[in-house]
């Protein structure tokens, strides 16, 4: 008989950045938060080295053995759970067998990093259940190299360093090459709404992956003219202007879109601590024309509904989050307008669309943590 012990339940909040976009995975600057949207997983652990793992979301059950991890063919939801398992053990944790339920109500797909969510609550989960710990910094870079590995997307840090570090009620000033993090408040006079595009993007069918190598080998073009340049982070704009024939046009954008994005980061920062939503929302506004001309990791949905929320009173600025391709738009207002802004979007997307979309108040949350079992 398999002998389970007291159940353990952990909660990871969902992603939401608020600029700095493309740039975590060419070691920039980010400026994201947490929101009180979260991935929920109740574990108990076994005698014997199986875990078994039902997912609410997808309605099925899969197991497999903690002596053999090896990644897929085909990627599938399973695949995030056995990779933050292989790389827990191949970090020197000794786990244990469990027994795991997965739900929660972050939007697959928005935007809004529910893979690195469901990482750091597995990964969380599993430690609990074998009494084991690992600082927070280091589990968000081996829930990073689960993705890599097991998922098939080069993703940078951003979105796990957040999840297991930002504290309540603030975003991150992220650094991604040096992993500095500093706590920038969000003022109470701000708010940030999500709307649900209705797009659902997939990563692992290429498109992230092809802006990830097309970066990569921008870098590598400028690395043969420029010394010391080890990422399109050491990038500046005079040396980028004057490089503009050997990377071509395409190159040149991508390059262009990661420059002005650091930038972006920096001012926003700025503007969070100064409480100026105005200059805020205009960087939203940049930020969103860049990756949609410079990037090119826009659709047709995303755009309409930037301009639904754009012409909506009391909105400040807009733009797409996440990798791009579909997902959720984020739109900012002041504290005072937001309830009568959000019913506006969505009264003017249902006329659109012809259905209500799912909206979201950004509440900046606690990272990921263990809390009472219901």
């Amino acid at each position: 008989m398999i002998v389970r012990m007291s159940e353990i339940s952990v909660l990871a909040p969902a992603r939401v950045n608020i600029i700095g976009e493309h740039t975590d995975h060419n070691r920039g600057f980010v400026l994201p938060t947490t929101t009180a949207l979260y991935t929920r997983v109740d574990a108990a652990r076994r005698t014997d080295r199986i875990v078994e793992v039902t997912s609410r979301y997808y309605d099925e059950t899969q197991s497999f053995s903690l002596d053999d991890l090896v990644p897929a063919d085909h990627v599938t939801w399973i695949e995030y759970v056995k990779g933050v398992a292989a790389e827990l053990q191949a970090d020197g944790v000794s786990l244990q067998g469990a027994t795991i339920t997965i739900d929660g109500n972050i939007p697959i797909g928005g935007g809004l990093s529910s893979s690195a969510s469901l990482e750091l609550a597995v990964a969380t989960a599993l430690l609990k259940v074998a009494g084991e710990s690992v600082p927070a910094q280091r589990l968000a870079e081996i829930c990073q190299s689960a993705e890599h590995n097991y998922s098939g997307v080069q993703c940078g840090i951003m979105d796990q360093y957040t999840i297991a570090c930002a504290e309540k009620g603030n975003a991150i000033l992220l650094d991604c090459r040096s992993l500095d993090v500093v706590q920038v408040p969000i003022p109470d006079s701000a708010r940030f709404i999500l709307t649900d595009s209705g797009v659902r993007h997939r990563l692992p069918d290429g498109h992230y992956n092809n802006r990830t190598d097309e970066c990569a080998a921008a870098a590598g073009v400028l690395a043969t003219v420029v010394p010391d340049l080890e990422s399109l982070r050491d990038l500046d704009a005079k040396t980028l202007e004057t490089q503009k024939q050997i990377l071509g046009d395409v190159l040149y954008r991508r390059c262009r879109h990661v420059l002005t994005e650091n930038d972006r980061v920096q001012e926003a920062v700025v503007a969070l601590q100064q409480d100026d939503l105005t200059r805020l929302g205009g960087l939203l506004n940049a930020c969103h024309e860049s990756l949609r001309d410079d990037f090119e990791v826009s659709c047709r949905e995303l755009e309409e509904l930037v301009n639904i929320a754009n012409t909506c009173p009391g909105v400040l600025g807009s733009r797409m989050v996440g990798a791009g391709f579909g997902g959720c738009v984020l739109s900012l207002t002041s504290a005072d307008n937001a309830e009568e802004a959000a019913r506006q979007i969505s009264s003017n997307y249902t006329g659109k669309f012809g259905t209500e979309p799912w909206m979201h108040i950004v509440q900046a949350s606690h990272p990921v943590r263990e809390v009472a079992t219901s």
